[in-house]
């Protein structure tokens, strides 16, 4: 995508008025969880800039049909919808708007009710849809003038119909966006199923063929492979090689001499040979009890990706993207083109919706040509990393030896994908030729010497499990220089890669730090962030993060305990309940601010905003350091005191369990992703630093921390990002999160300002392609 030129002046929101505008919301084509957080989002944004909001039921159904489908949405009316899947207003196909007639009819209604300003959540049929109405809106109105059936003050009154996209769906297959509504959420109920079929396929040695959707885009396939470390994916994009089937029975029969007492096969029901031919999950079975005699199951999982509540990062996404939806029809002019609200790396961005759609549709007609890897690359730079990665895992292709011995370890507190991690981490780095060597127990193991040669095979299973299998510690290396350099001595390690929280930066910086006493410092040092608090400088998000906001808005499947979901549905049953409870964070509140936007907090208390007692009318969230006064037990006690006789008060410290469980989907992909970035870098780090027979890395940018900062993946100095440190309250002293917060006081009702000088910009949808390979 072209960036736009931005300008350093603040814009607020305020300025934004909806003041006589209405806004009307509806879903169409198939359901994704997540639509209605989005849904909530237009309707409480919408009504909290003045503008009227309608439902409008069953889609596009709905709005030809008019009448009671088109129904004027009140700020409660989306109360306790956050945590709901499917859609509530309903979803329909609707034949008759694919009718200049049906048309017409539509667009009288909307002319009734005054609504000149759309808001379609759906995928490309219903976008594309939605754009045609626009282009016909004119002569629509025309129409309808002439028939008599609206004046002319009417027709000018309505003369401009603006349109904005948001995508739900849950095969994430629309171009411009790096994920859609819903497809986080089906990625949970896949893991959650791969998960459970792994415990009866190990009793019993069998292998299971699992079919996922994704009839024309295999992105729930290869990130569900990626997630749960299938042994083969096959999907629609990228078909096997013509000799697929020996190679398949070659790996399997391998894993099984390797003693891996379970084989995944992931397929999606699109997926194809490259004849265009399909290969169901029945062939395969078939195919692998022929040529093995292997105990097969086919498992197809069909509709119950689509269901469930939706998970914390469809619940975020959806949130972010109608109220940006709304910001860019308060924002549109009547040359706007009609546009999609996408989200790249970690930034929302405005794209033409047409652009997006003939994309979309240029990858189905690369398929259709064979030309599968310019298909893989109109997917987007998402996919194609997810499929870059899978092909590192999986090719078991190894470069000779590189001479190269590199250590991994992690530091601090555990945090769901670690593990993850460590496993990308090794088998990259045997597949790029070096000795991976495991550390126990962060830099305190290390001092003692607990360092091992670690194995291919020895990783395998790690991706699904939670914690740290490596063990962690806290310990600084600092006071350890001369054992740990000792031991790099001795096993000859020539680079490291430290995965963790504020700690494990605190340990490279002190390593980059000690480089001018101990001259085994000076080789690659990689960090990873993976802490469940998001407090690393240099990173937007911390492996481990997403997991935690997932025990913080549903029931843990793995411990105990009602949390938010399961909280607000006791509240909901007395109305005069009033629950207080705390997350994790330290000083840090990301987990507190995102987690109450993901759960519908009415109020988050934070560190990072101060509060007083003023502030303590409304119910809410606090984190654990957010005032050394106010704390949990006071807000308790005062809301108990002052609630008698109105409300009751309960209170519930989330604790440990944010730490624990086996990692959501997004952390194991995460993980597994970012591990694999590193491991290239300390791979063409050793090649660069290597001279004269050793290596020898003393400059700022050979120790770095790997993060995401906006739309990419981003290797910092850790020099450089002291300067960007609080190590008092172990912060950032930028937090991207802050943002979020006016959205979240938004949609709690509170009135706050909100600075819109850094939401998306109409930008374009830009793609080259690749010249031809000189013969």
């Amino acid at each position: 995508m072209a960036a736009p030129n931005r300008q350093d002046t603040k814009k607020f929101f305020e300025n934004l008025s909806g003041a006589g505008k209405s806004i009307g919301v509806l879903t169409s084509g198939g359901d994704a969880q997540g639509m209605n957080g989005a849904v909530r989002a237009v309707v409480r944004m919408g009504i909290y800039v003045g503008a009227k909001v309608y439902f409008i039921h069953e889609g596009y159904q709905g709005m030809v049909d008019g009448g009671q489908n088109i129904e004027e949405a009140t700020w409660e009316s989306v109360s306790s919808m956050l945590q709901v899947g499917g859609t509530v207003i309903g979803s329909a196909r609707c034949k008759e708007f694919r009718t200049l007639e049906g048309r017409v009819r539509a667009a009288l209604n909307l002319v009734q009710h005054g609504i000149t300003n759309l808001c379609v959540i759906g995928g490309d049929g219903s976008l594309t849809g939605a754009n045609l109405f626009r282009e016909e809106w004119s002569s629509l109105l025309e129409t309808l003038r002439t028939t008599g059936q609206i004046d002319d003050e009417a027709v000018q009154r309505n003369s401009v119909l603006h349109i904005v996209g948001m995508v739900g769906s849950i095969d994430n297959d629309f171009c411009g966006t790096d994920m859609t509504i819903g497809t986080d959420s089906a990625l949970h109920r896949i893991i959650e199923v791969v998960d459970a079929i792994g415990t009866t396929a190990q009793s019993h040695q069998r292998t299971f063929v699992l079919e996922v959707m994704g009839r024309h885009c295999g992105y729930l396939a290869l990130v569900s492979a990626l997630a749960c470390g299938a042994d083969w994916v096959f999907f629609p994009e990228m078909p096997p090689e013509d000799d697929w089937e020996e190679e398949l029975c070659y790996k399997l029969s391998g894993n099984r001499a390797d003693k891996k007492r379970l084989n995944i096969i992931i397929v999606a029901e699109g997926a194809i040979d490259r004849s265009n031919k399909p290969i169901s999950a029945d062939y395969i079975k078939d195919l692998v009890v022929r040529r093995l005699g292997f105990d097969t199951r086919v498992t197809i999982l069909g509709h119950v990706q689509r269901g469930g509540t939706p998970s914390a990062f469809d619940r975020i996404l959806a949130s972010r993207m109608g109220v940006e939806a709304v910001l860019a029809l308060l924002e549109a002019s009547a040359t706007t083109p009609a546009c999609v609200v996408s989200l790249v790396g970690n930034q929302s961005v405005r794209l033409p919706l047409m652009e997006c759609v003939q994309m979309t549709q240029e990858v189905q007609k690369a398929m259709d040509e064979k030309k599968f890897d310019e298909a893989v690359r109109l997917r987007g730079r998402s996919f194609e990393n997810n499929l870059h990665t899978y092909r590192l895992l999986c090719s078991r292709v190894v470069l000779p030896q590189s001479g190269f011995n590199v250590a991994v370890l992690n530091v601090g507190a555990p945090a769901a994908g670690m593990n993850a991690a460590v496993r990308s981490a090794v088998r990259v780095g045997i597949a790029e030729g070096h000795k991976m060597f495991a550390v126990n127990d962060g830099f305190e193991g290390f001092a003692k010497g607990q360092i091992k040669e670690i194995k291919w095979g020895d990783v395998g299973g790690w991706t699904g499990q939670g914690g740290s299998l490596l063990g962690t510690k806290r310990t600084l290396p600092a006071k350890h220089a001369e054992k740990i350099a000792e031991q790099i001595r001795i096993h000859n390690i020539n680079a490291m890669l430290v995965i963790g929280g504020f700690e494990a930066f605190e340990c490279v910086l002190e390593l980059y730090e000690l480089r001018a006493h101990h001259v085994e410092f000076c080789v690659p040092l990689c960090m990873l962030p993976a802490t469940i608090s998001n407090n690393v400088p240099g990173t937007d998000l911390t492996i481990g993060a997403d997991t935690s906001l997932n025990a913080i808005v549903e029931v843990d499947l793995y411990k105990f305990l009602c949390t938010c979901d399961r909280i607000k549905q006791s509240a909901s049953g007395t109305k005069r309940r009033v629950f207080i409870i705390e997350t994790m964070g330290g000083y840090c509140g990301y987990l507190a601010n995102v987690g109450g936007l993901a759960a519908g907090a009415d109020a988050v208390y934070i560190y990072e905003e101060p509060f007083d007692i003023r502030e303590l009318q409304v119910r809410g969230h606090p984190n654990e350091n957010s005032n050394e006064n106010f704390t949990t037990d006071f807000i308790y006690q005062l809301y108990s005191e002052e609630g008698k006789g109105v409300f009751d008060c309960r209170k519930n410290v989330l604790g440990h369990m944010q730490q624990g469980g086996a990692p959501s989907p997004f952390d194991r992909n995460f993980g597994t992703k970012v591990a694999a970035k590193a491991m290239q870098w300390i791979t063409t780090t050793l090649k660069e630093t290597y001279k004269e027979g050793r290596v020898f890395a003393n400059t700022d940018d050979s120790a770095c921390l790997l993060g995401m900062r906006r739309r990419a993946m981003v290797f910092r100095p850790v020099a450089e990002l002291r300067e960007e440190t609080d190590f008092v309250h172990r912060i950032p002293k930028e937090q991207w999160w802050l943002k979020l917060r006016p959205l979240m006081k938004i949609l709690a009702k509170y009135r706050t300002s909100f600075d819109v000088s850094d939401s998306a910009q109409l930008e374009h949808v830009t793609h080259v392609r690749p010249k031809e390979a000189a013969i």
